[in-house]
């Protein structure tokens, strides 16, 4: 049996560019998941407003903190064992009811208070950040706030709306930019090289003038 993988932020993006006009089986195809884990996926991460990808990674995450304090006793004590044993988190996550993640999670709290079974961990990373607590990389100064939008772009009631996002790549250079049109969920994706302004500026301006220069009106009346 193949060990279960949680879903990426980027994998979560790609469901939500496929989820409108696309069978699970064929999402499932598409990233090489099984059926039912798309079909879990779409039932456990919406939201009111349907499947969004930064919505669902986020509840994932957050479901996945709660887990991670339900953790047995016995599975811990394993860990612990193992850990003075050299055993890697991820070695360890292949033989007990605990994360990788969780092992992590839980060394770097022993270590808080003042415990050394970080110590043994093989490779002595920084600690990583939790998903959730501020972050200011990447917010645009004197940004206006998505709440203040006009209420019209909520209802989606019109066709024109668009809603944009990028999506970063391995080893935070390249990154992927998504258009979506509120009403229709009509999607357009471009890859850019490197995420500065100027390139994420030009994807979306070539991604709306191509769309322009086709038969716009057929590709979004399709999908009302």
């Amino acid at each position: 049996m193949m060990n279960y993988t949680h879903f990426t932020q980027e994998e979560r993006y790609q469901i939500y560019a496929l989820v409108n006009g696309h069978t699970q089986k064929e999402i499932a195809q598409v990233l090489k998941r099984h059926p039912a884990s798309i079909c879990r996926e779409l039932s456990r991460n919406r939201g009111q407003r349907g499947y969004r990808p930064k919505q669902a990674h986020r509840l994932a995450v957050e479901r996945h903190a709660v887990n991670a304090r339900r953790v047995p006793d016995s599975a811990w004590r394993f860990a612990e064992q193992k850990l003075l044993e050299q055993w890697s988190p991820e070695q360890i996550s292949h033989h007990a009811r605990i994360s990788t993640e969780t092992v992590y999670q839980r060394v770097y709290a022993d270590k808080r208070t003042g415990g050394a079974l970080w110590r043994n961990l093989r490779c002595q990373k920084q600690r990583r950040k939790r998903y959730g607590k501020n972050d200011r990389r990447g917010i645009i100064p004197n940004r206006v706030s998505i709440e203040q939008r006009p209420e019209i772009v909520d209802d989606r009631s019109r066709i024109g709306d668009w809603e944009a996002d990028t999506v970063i790549g391995k080893n935070h250079r390249q990154a992927i930019v998504s258009l979506v049109e509120r009403k229709s969920g009509f999607t357009l994706i471009r890859k850019v090289e490197r995420k500065t302004a100027q390139a994420v500026g030009d994807a979306m301006i070539q991604l709306l003038t191509a769309l322009a220069g086709s038969d716009a009106n057929y590709y979004l009346g399709q999908r009302t």
